[in-house]
């Protein structure tokens, strides 16, 4: 007689790639222990200037799932994707219906192409936003399981929209509401959403074009003006121009998570996008001196 093997048979999971750690962690939370998701993104690195390298595409063409931010965020990605072999890869756009800002110069003019704001995941109502479409990716792709996935995605909403609360409350009464940021312009979705104004030294979208002399004496000017007694800098990005103004107005720094990719460290301690975004609004309630 042969012996029974009691081992369970072996879930397959959906093989997941993410390009940036918001929809890493949001693809995460909805796939639970129906997928693999990976995020394509190595930590550490600044997500402005990121290729993908050819063994990238090689894991992009063997997944279930590809997750992108959007054209704006990943303007390489739609390239790729028409060079990819697997015709049964199913492609979530996560900005599919999320209106996004418009950022003009001084003047009101813009270049549609470069100043389209691609930090959508900054309003958590957005975020809720691109955890649906995350949703309609894993039931189009594993209809098997599509309960789950809608609980799961569901829990997670609930999750941002208590975030989004927290953020309501928590910046209500604040002494000033000039938020000032030596970085480059990601928070533009989070001031929107909370009635911030926002400034950053870096006039565009990526942190790759240094701001001018004539910038950085402009910020210094309304950081006394407005009497901040903070300037806020960001991960992965060099603090150094945060740093300049700093000595220059005796403001202290204060770091934000714009959250695009996360550090190796909070990698292994297991960071998410929640946490992340709860010590953003700790140090946002310090720096605007809120109640």
């Amino acid at each position: 007689c042969k012996k029974k093997d009691e081992r369970q048979p072996e879930i397959k999971k959906l093989a997941v790639i993410a390009t940036l750690f918001p929809i890493y962690d949001f693809a995460k939370n909805i796939g639970g222990e129906h997928a693999e998701v990976s995020l394509l993104m190595p930590p550490g690195i600044e997500p402005h200037g990121f290729e993908p390298r050819p063994e990238d595409i090689i894991r992009i063409n063997k997944a279930d799932i590809f997750i992108y931010t959007g054209k704006y965020m990943e303007p390489w990605a739609e390239k790729i994707l028409k060079c990819i072999d697997n015709k049964s890869i199913v492609l979530i756009d996560s900005s599919k219906g999320i209106n996004l800002i418009e950022k003009t110069d001084n003047h009101g003019h813009s270049d549609h192409a470069h100043s389209m704001d691609p930090h959508i995941w900054l309003d958590f109502k957005n975020a809720q936003k691109m955890v649906d479409n995350i949703l309609e990716g894993f039931i189009a792709a594993d209809a098997s399981n599509e309960l789950g996935y809608k609980k799961n995605a569901n829990n997670y909403k609930s999750m941002l929209a208590e975030l989004d609360n927290k953020f309501h409350e928590g910046l209500a009464s604040c002494k000033t509401r000039y938020f000032i940021h030596g970085g480059h312009y990601a928070f533009g979705y989070m001031a929107r959403r909370y009635g911030l104004n926002y400034v950053s030294a870096y006039s565009g979208f990526s942190p790759n074009t240094e701001p001018s002399a004539q910038r950085l004496a402009e910020l210094i000017r309304k950081i006394k003006r407005y009497d901040n007694k903070h300037i806020f800098y960001e991960e992965l990005v060099s603090p150094r121009v945060a740093e300049a103004i700093a000595r220059e107005t005796g403001a202290n720094l204060l770091q934000l998570y714009a959250a695009h990719n996360i550090t190796k460290e909070e990698w292994e301690r297991g960071a998410t996008f929640i946490g992340l975004m709860e010590q953003t609004l700790a140090n946002l309630k310090i720096g605007l001196q809120c109640q």
